[in-house]
């Protein structure tokens, strides 16, 4: 049996001008991921659950990898041994991933479990929330990185160009990384934006192309503070999204001077912290 794909088809009743039509449909996929570690302690290799997301399958080693970094378990792709998927029943066969890591990676298992509760809770308080982030050893972002106005305005239509998924189905974020000169290094779709997110963040980890110093991120949808952390941890200066950013991923962003743009569209954008890097 083959990893499921992140679509599939249902029979809807569409109601259109006082009439309706029966018809296929195709959705996009949601699912749950668990992910286990798996590394070595005092009593010998240990492995434990430590997150479930709901997310639409596919790349979902990069998807754990990104959230991995996101979360300061991996530096880099040498700190994970391997990827893997987990044996189970049929129905749960790719939907439990575990990471092994390098027996020198040193593992915190309450204070990763921590972390996560408490964004998953939406932090315990904004102060405690950039707190965790510096904790993680984040440093702050070089100022190297120019980036044209024009390209930025461009670079909404260009992820949406690669949205294949979001095409058929309407249901999916998307999270791309470009160059300065608007070429596409990858682009992920997934039901969650931070999931999104994490697939490019994990896609480069494990290509050896972190910390994307000289990369812009793009996201579909809104600015949160999660999507901040993720890009701030895998050292990537520029975040470009569609919507608005939230009071916190702007503290985020004036903390590590990132340059975190929003309200993105072909006349004009918003930019909140560091525009030295717009030109």
């Amino acid at each position: 049996m083959g990893q499921r794909g992140g679509t599939k088809t249902a029979r809807v009743e569409r109601y259109r001008d006082g009439s309706s039509q029966s018809r296929k449909d195709v959705l996009a996929v949601e699912e749950p991921l668990e992910i286990r570690v798996s590394w070595v302690g005092k009593e010998g290799r240990r492995v434990e659950s430590i997150a479930i997301t709901m997310r639409t399958p596919g790349n979902d080693f990069d998807l754990v990898a990104g959230f991995l970094r996101s979360e300061g378990v991996l530096s880099s792709a040498s700190d994970v041994l391997e990827l893997s998927y987990c044996q189970g029943p049929e129905e749960q066969e790719y939907n439990v991933v575990e990471a092994k890591l390098a027996p020198d990676v040193r593992f915190d298992l309450e204070l990763l479990r921590r972390n996560v509760f408490t964004n998953s809770s939406c932090g315990v308080c904004g102060k405690a929330s950039l707190e965790a982030v510096e904790a993680a050893g984040c440093q702050l972002l070089p100022d190297g990185l120019k980036v044209d106005v024009e390209l930025i305005t461009e670079l909404p239509d260009r992820l949406l160009e690669q949205q294949a998924v979001f095409e058929r189905t309407g249901g999916l974020h998307a999270a791309g990384l470009f160059d300065t000169s608007g070429k596409r290094q990858v682009v992920m779709e997934d039901v969650g934006r931070h999931n999104a997110v994490d697939k490019v963040v994990g896609h480069e980890l494990l290509a050896r192309r972190l910390p994307a110093s000289n990369k812009i991120l793009v996201v579909s949808g809104r600015a949160s503070f999660e999507l901040v952390q993720k890009a701030v941890t895998a050292g990537i200066p520029m975040l470009v999204a569609v919507g608005a950013p939230s009071s916190l991923a702007v503290d985020l962003a004036r903390r590590f001077k990132h340059t975190l743009v929003g309200f993105t569209r072909k006349g004009g954008f918003n930019v909140y912290t560091e525009h030295q890097r717009v030109e």
